[in-house]
């Protein structure tokens, strides 16, 4: 069986609302699933005690008091009971298709990666698990809202217990670019990295930023946000790279992969390319009055 693990943020609010969905969804993915719930957080000890999970409180920390990724993983590897590890963020909704999901994977080999994309929704009731109806309903929902986000947003990943141990950067979580090095990794081992989005439909429930004191906007491309995609030194990957594919259960070569990493650099060689020659016309442009928009405004 599985033990999933997160890193609540502060249970106030509508936070508090879809984290208390998110972690009642996977409980209900079967009686055997062991939860862990990681970091200091208010109302994280009080959630735990009342769900019936555990909770491991501290953690790693920068100077600003954000958890270091390595912290988290390498703390719930050594304790997990099960051999099989998903870390997913606490705002993510599961459904039965996700173990089903998984059950396939594991039929077919014991190391692996598995991750997929998420639909985003706007929920800002708790969910009534007592419907029988909770999962149709929510499934209904999300094809109504019809978000599915590109190929590098990953919120969950599925993966064989000590796959990562003491080899993670020091990257931060909640900012952006270790998802993406997480997908990397497997890679570089030659380990199965699987796209499950066909078969997994992972529900994220929107919220805002004011968790972070400059919003999205320090979120996405703060201090914290350049030292993690420092950290990346090209050790990037998306869903795109994958090497397997699930659909309706099977696993199925991904012969598009090769494809997906040309177009990423050829892409950021036009990028380059660009760049040197704004560079080596700037003294011309500027006597001819072209300058760049942003120069401008």
């Amino acid at each position: 069986m599985i033990t999933i693990f997160s890193t609540p943020k502060a249970f106030t609010g509508h936070i508090e609302v879809i984290q208390r969905n998110a972690i009642q969804s996977w409980q209900r993915l079967h009686p055997d699933i062991e939860i862990i719930l990681v970091g200091d957080d208010a109302g994280a000890a009080e959630v735990s005690e009342e769900l019936g999970i555990r909770h491991i409180k501290t953690v790693a920390k920068n100077r600003h008091g954000t958890k270091y990724l390595a912290s988290i993983y390498d703390q719930v590897q050594e304790v997990a009971r099960h051999p099989v590890l998903c870390h997913i963020n606490c705002d993510i909704l599961l459904m039965s298709d996700f173990l089903s999901a998984a059950r396939a994977v594991l039929r077919t080999t014991e190391r692996f990666l598995m991750a997929g994309r998420r639909w985003d929704v706007d929920l800002r009731q708790p969910l009534d698990f007592r419907d029988a109806n909770w999962e149709r309903d929510l499934d209904a929902l999300a094809r109504k809202t019809n978000r599915p986000r590109p190929a590098q947003w990953i919120d969950y990943f599925l993966f064989s217990k000590g796959l990562y141990y003491k080899q993670i950067p020091e990257f931060v979580i909640g900012r952006p670019g270790w998802d993406n090095w997480l997908l990397w990794y497997p890679l570089s081992l030659k380990v199965p990295l699987i796209d499950a989005s066909r078969d997994v439909r992972a529900v994220h429930q929107n919220h805002d930023y004011n968790y972070h004191p400059e919003g999205e906007q320090g979120v996405w491309h703060g201090e914290e946000a350049q030292e993690n995609y420092r950290l990346h030194q090209g050790k990037f990957a998306t869903l795109e790279d994958a090497t397997y594919v699930l659909r309706s259960g099977e696993l199925r070569p991904h012969y598009m992969a090769g494809l997906a990493r040309v177009k990423r650099l050829a892409k950021a060689r036009l990028t380059r390319y660009w760049f040197a020659a704004l560079d080596a016309t700037r003294g011309v442009r500027h006597r001819l009055g072209l300058r760049s928009r942003r120069a401008r405004q």
